[in-house]
């Protein structure tokens, strides 16, 4: 495991330079972390509960682009009233915070700023996603249980 202290030296390291991201791997640990260059789409950052601030990686959300109906490069947008919240993490994606306890949130649920949307565990530790936009759940993409990659879409909100 990466020290936490580690990870935040890298992030404000490559914050402060020109260096768009990093990818370590270290006794079968990988970090990759990157920053959007200036002038790229409007992102936001989807921030798991149980991690440090600092140690959260950009590019969790993206919220709708002027260009995104133009640039099939610009990612992150459906339409201009859906906003893709992606996982900020590898994991594992739950529903629910126990096995026998409600979901967080349904097809339909009303969602605003720091509401938990669910859990993603990662080298046994459970994250909780909040978050980020206010709006309505219209698609939950990832079944629970399933594992999940660094940036894949787990939910579609309409704002």
């Amino acid at each position: 495991m990466i020290d936490l202290d580690f990870v935040r030296s890298l992030i404000k390291s490559i914050e402060e330079s020109d260096i768009h991201s990093i990818e370590i791997e270290h006794d079968g640990t990988r970090i990759k972390l990157s920053k959007t260059p200036p002038g790229g789409p409007n992102t936001g950052v989807a921030v798991a509960g149980h991690l440090a601030p600092a140690a959260i990686l950009p590019g969790a959300l993206e919220a709708p682009s002027p260009a995104a109906d133009s640039d099939p490069e610009v990612t992150g947008v459906i339409s201009s009233a859906l906003i893709e919240i992606k996982s900020p993490m590898v994991g594992t994606f739950f529903r629910a915070p126990a096995p026998e306890a409600p979901v967080y949130v349904e097809v339909g649920s009303r969602v605003g700023v720091g509401d938990s949307l669910c859990i993603i565990e990662a080298m046994k530790l459970m994250n909780e996603l909040e978050c980020e936009v206010s709006g309505v759940i219209q698609e939950i993409c990832v079944q629970n249980a399933d594992p999940v990659e660094y940036g894949q879409v787990l939910f579609r909100v309409s704002a």
